[in-house]
């Protein structure tokens, strides 16, 4: 009988039509990595579940039932309800857009900030490298969770406040690694002709220097997106973070710490999102960092 053999060489040839770090060839790369496509498929049905809950659930994330406080998993709450009978099941769902949208928007301004101030730094050199790195370092001289709780405890809590405090604790390691680049690049060639034609600072820089050393900070971003989640989440857990009663995970867990010997579930289903979603995250990160990195391609 015929038996189908996998060709062991498709997916070389399949990614050989593409050239090497363009989108398209990240794509496939990506599409062709099991746990990558896992993990992906994971953070879009989560997001899918947050925005259809309003309209697949019976019950919303604010509706309170005071007769199935503490209630425990059932058919009609299988996550158990919380201490004021909310449904835990509603409240995660509905919540995995604030936790998963924060850490996309976070680490976007942090790396486009980075990337502007990198790119000064590396480009112009000499005073302005000066300043620009001397003022960075005071910013890394704090723990993470300490500058965010810092930044969080002047603005005040919230999510787009979250945003900021995430994003500015991310700036520092995205100028860093931008201003390395942009020194293994400002020397080219193809650097050295554009101004020898008389192109403009600004332009060379948007058109030929930026370009050319982004690569690697793509790979940072897509492994900072579950980072700076993780740190939205500490907030929201510390009362720096969202807003009650909006259900992010952080805040759901900070509230059920109270409980977490009478009623484990409080805790145990939130703190499983959150880990199965930055386990998710990192693994799309990875096949991302392997299909850009020329030294981990197969």
């Amino acid at each position: 009988m015929f038996k189908y053999k996998k060709d062991p060489t498709a997916k070389a040839k399949r990614l050989s039509s593409y050239k090497p770090g363009s989108f398209l060839y990240v794509v496939n790369y990506v599409s062709q990595s099991k746990s990558a496509m896992a993990g992906f498929c994971f953070i879009a049905l989560l997001l899918i579940l947050s925005f259809l809950t309003p309209y697949i659930f019976k019950y919303g994330y604010r509706e309170i039932n005071v007769r199935m406080q503490y209630a425990l998993s059932s058919l009609e709450h299988p996550f158990g309800c919380d201490e004021v009978g909310r449904d835990i099941m509603v409240r995660i769902f509905y919540g995995a857009k604030y936790t998963i949208s924060i850490g996309f928007f976070s680490t976007f301004c942090a790396a486009i900030c980075g990337i502007i101030l990198g790119a000064a730094a590396g480009y112009f050199g000499g005073l302005v490298d000066t300043l620009i790195m001397r003022a960075l370092d005071v910013f890394q001289s704090f723990p993470t969770i300490l500058l965010a709780i810092a930044i969080s405890a002047v603005f005040g809590p919230g999510y787009w406040k979250v945003i900021l405090a995430c994003g500015i604790t991310g700036i520092p390691s995205y100028a860093r690694m931008m201003r390395a680049n942009i020194l293994t690049v400002r020397g080219s060639e193809f650097i050295e002709a554009a101004a020898s034609i008389n192109c403009s600072t600004g332009r060379i820089i948007l058109k030929h220097v930026i370009p050319n050393a982004i690569s690697p900070l793509i790979v940072q971003m897509a492994m900072g997106v579950a980072s700076a989640g993780l740190t939205a989440s500490a907030l929201s857990f510390l009362g720096f973070g969202v807003v009650p009663p909006t259900p992010e995970w952080g805040a759901m867990l900070s509230t059920a710490r109270a409980y977490i010997r009478e009623y484990p579930h409080m805790v145990m289903f939130p703190g499983l999102f959150i880990m199965l979603t930055v386990l998710s995250l990192n693994l799309v990160g990875d096949a991302i960092r392997d299909a850009l990195d020329p030294k981990l391609k197969n």
